[in-house]
């Protein structure tokens, strides 16, 4: 039952009511029912899958709490991680480690004429990769003291499988979730209305622009090798808003359903193709709750920037690394993840020569900013090839193709862009920056909230009108669904 489904929105609808019409002593039961439920009509043996991986994270949650000893501690934390991410590594990259491993034995000539390990051939479970991580971080922070172990099986559950993040994030930590069930909720008028504000806006971007955009990037990314290099160009732009629109209309989906029933999840997206640099739009703008879990619970154990210059530059990149690892099993993502770091790296070297130039050369007014910011938006633009591509092969044909044809790239671009369907996707990307123009200083709904109530409505009405007209309504998944 997807998000951007008519089922899932009536079914909320009837939640909502009902989770304000039972006292607050039923309202944990029937989120976890609720979202048990919600996880079966994707798999129902996957359900096996979380309910096994939260009960192994409970029990030795517990056990965590029970023992003073640092070295039983560690040995708790090291055997009931490594239990949590072996079922990641086990359904996400057995397949993938296989082969890798099969394709290095053949380069030495080690390798059998036929498959040296069994495959099999699992589908990714559909929000493994973010419920473990969650499994992951409430393990640490127990074992750390930073979190006494919860003792309810009822609420750790819902921590865990909660429905609104539970298959894309946000990577929610447990003592904000935890303390927040505690807490009786009162029907709030407000609160409820900026959860159908955040909701519309994300279903507004999925159906609307995501998947518009999807169409004619899936064309020509799916035909890497045939596709127009204009095409190539325009789909990488495209896919650059798609995934952007796709995620964190998601992400505005499930903090709002949350926000209608009385809880905070963290944010999760803050205008991300406004930042001036690679470090700003990773450390403060995109994705940010899986950027938080890298720094706290692998940068930082690693040695974050305590160390030396070569150590740092080592644990940024490590960082990058696994983090393309985790978007999925494929060469293509560690190729795009080693991209992103070796862009820290750079940044971090060139530092001092940057401010120094800055310095130097004063450009007026915010041109400097604008300058940084296409220069950002592009480096990243690049990157996306590589997550976007099928295979490395098909990434580097698509750079290839594109790189021969610069000197008749601008005309070639001209024509296409010509195309009514172009022009209108084009259209709703500038509205969409618009619109976060305005957010970056302060927030939409909050100067709505000022207007006169004709105004808000007519704003409201227009949003849902286009949601009908414009809105693309096959039901596409989304992408961060698949990692």
């Amino acid at each position: 039952m997807l998000f951007n489904s008519f089922s899932f929105l009536g079914c909320f609808a009837a939640l909502a009511v009902l989770y304000y019409a039972v006292p607050h002593r039923f309202r944990w039961p029937l989120l976890l029912a609720t979202s048990l439920i919600f996880y079966a009509t994707f798999s129902a043996a996957y359900l096996v899958l979380l309910l096994v991986i939260t009960l192994v994270t409970y029990r030795a949650g517990l056990a965590l709490g029970a023992t003073a000893d640092p070295r039983r501690t560690r040995v708790l934390l090291a055997t009931s991680v490594a239990a949590v991410l072996g079922a990641l590594v086990v359904f996400k990259y057995y397949d993938f480690l296989a082969g890798t491993l099969e394709g290095g034995l053949a380069t030495v000539g080690a390798g059998g004429s036929g498959p040296l390990f069994p495959r099999l051939g699992l589908v990714v479970a559909a929000g493994l990769s973010f419920y473990t991580f969650s499994c992951v971080s409430y393990l640490v922070d127990v074992s750390a003291g930073r979190l006494p172990p919860e003792r309810h099986l009822g609420h750790f559950a819902l921590y865990v499988a909660f429905f609104p993040k539970l298959l894309a994030g946000p990577i929610e930590r447990a003592r904000p979730f935890l303390t927040q069930l505690l807490q009786p909720v009162s029907f709030s008028a407000d609160g409820v209305t900026q959860g159908l504000q955040l909701m519309l806006w994300g279903l507004f971007k999925k159906v609307v622009l995501a998947d518009r955009l999807a169409i004619f990037v899936d064309t020509a990314y799916g035909q890497a090798a045939f596709s127009s290099p204009a095409d190539l160009v325009l789909a990488t732009y495209f896919f650059a808003f798609q995934l952007y629109c796709d995620f964190s209309g998601y992400s505005d989906m499930a903090i709002g359903a949350a926000k209608v029933l009385g809880i905070d999840l963290m944010e999760n997206f803050r205008r991300p193709y406004f930042s001036t640099s690679v470090p700003e739009f990773w450390t403060r703008r995109w994705h940010l709750s899986l950027a938080g879990w890298f720094r706290d619970y692998l940068y930082v154990p690693l040695g974050g920037s305590r160390r030396s210059r070569l150590r740092l530059y080592a644990n940024v990149l490590a960082v990058f690394l696994v983090s393309g690892l985790w978007h999925g099993a494929s060469w293509t993502f560690v190729v795009w993840g080693g991209l992103n770091g070796l862009y820290q790296v750079c940044s971090l070297a060139t530092r001092g020569m940057r401010e120094r130039v800055c310095a130097a050369v004063r450009l007026p007014g915010g041109l400097g900013g604008l300058l940084r910011g296409l220069l950002t938006f592009h480096l990243i633009l690049v990157t996306w090839i590589f997550f976007r591509a099928a295979s490395l092969a098909d990434a580097t044909t698509i750079v290839s193709r594109v790189t021969a044809s610069l000197a008749t790239l601008p005309r070639l671009l001209q024509v296409r862009i010509a195309n009514p369907e172009i022009l209108f996707s084009i259209g709703l990307i500038a509205v969409l920056l618009c619109v976060e123009a305005f957010d970056e200083r302060r927030s939409v709904w909050e100067r709505l909230a000022d207007r006169p109530v004709y105004l808000r409505w007519g704003v409201y009405y227009a949003v849902l009108g286009s949601l009908i007209v414009l809105g693309t309504w096959n039901l596409q998944q989304f992408v961060y669904m698949g990692f």
